[in-house]
């Protein structure tokens, strides 16, 4: 048995050498800081020479912490709206699925590839002049249509009560360029026998999308709402490059990732943000499996 073994040891020791440097790197840079993360939440920790041992004390913190709380409300609502903006992708890949010509289908993907060439941040930028509230090109569109006075503009993202819709708004229409290229992607690998039994069963347009082409892309709608939701948790780039580092007026627009953030690298208080971040990959791990649970796909 072990001389067995020891043979199929040697015979895909090319395979583990090849995968090593991979497994090191993982581990470096993953699972390490990872790991230390769940070490220091423990610590009352400045990130420097200052470490006490607290226990279970930031965890006890955060469950009393009303700023915290907000902001998992507030993230709450940018979850449930983000599900809504997956609608409009959804539509767009089947109406570029259902395109007759395959040469328009691959233009159209092309294009679609093209925006992710520009960065992140540039885009947060574009929105932000957008809804400047003097020559941003909104209030300047309702001033034209007579909807506002420019002389008295709605300040967009220093309002507590328009901050939020705001960055709801952001990126109307809503159709992610990721999301349309996964869910045409599993439009694509819809087997041509399943449209057949359909036609010969007499299945109109209108009931094959709900009868076979949604049920059966529900793989990829449970992928982009994994992702979604853990961008979504863990993001804060979005409002800090739009409001400040206190979630906009009032902190009105605080999330658990902007939180973190001021507590690490504001307040000097890097054991506490360790702290929220296991607190945060808690949740996202509930959700995932509460995803995987609920969003079932027969085969």
């Amino acid at each position: 048995m072990w001389r067995s073994f020891s043979d199929s040891i040697k015979r895909r020791l090319n395979c583990y050498v090849l995968i090593l440097p991979t497994i090191i790197l993982v581990g470096l840079f993953c699972y390490y800081p990872a790991l230390s993360g769940l070490y220091y939440s423990f610590f009352d920790w400045d990130g420097a020479l200052h470490r006490e041992f607290m226990g279970l004390g930031n965890y006890m913190e955060a469950l009393t912490d009303k700023r915290l709380l907000w902001a998992f409300f507030i993230i709450l609502i940018f979850v449930v709206a983000n599900m809504v903006k997956m609608i409009p992708s959804i539509i767009v890949a089947l109406a570029i699925f259902h395109l007759k010509s395959k040469r328009s289908q691959y233009l159209y993907r092309v294009l679609f590839v093209i925006p992710m060439i520009i960065p992140g941040v540039v885009m947060i930028l574009m929105w932000r002049f957008f809804y400047e509230p003097n020559v941003g090109a909104l209030n300047r569109l309702l001033d034209a249509l007579g909807i506002i006075d420019i002389s008295s503009p709605p300040m967009w993202l220093a309002s507590p009560y328009l901050v939020i819709p705001s960055i709801i708004f952001m990126g109307f229409p809503w159709v992610g360029v990721v999301s349309v290229l996964i869910f045409l992607a599993g439009l694509q690998g819809i087997p041509d026998s399943v449209y057949e039994a359909a036609d010969l069963d007499g299945c109109g347009a209108f009931r094959r999308v709900f009868a076979i082409e949604l049920p059966l892309i529900l793989s990829q709608v449970r992928l982009t709402m994994v992702l979604m939701i853990i961008g979504t948790l863990g993001g804060f780039e979005q409002i800090l490059l739009l409001c400040n580092e206190f979630g906009g007026p009032n902190g009105v627009a605080n999330v658990p990732g902007l939180y973190m953030f001021r507590m690490a690298f504001m307040e000097g208080r890097v054991g506490y943000a360790c702290a929220l971040g296991m607190i945060v990959f808690l949740i996202i791990m509930g959700l995932t499996i509460i995803n995987e649970k609920f969003v079932r796909i027969d085969k």
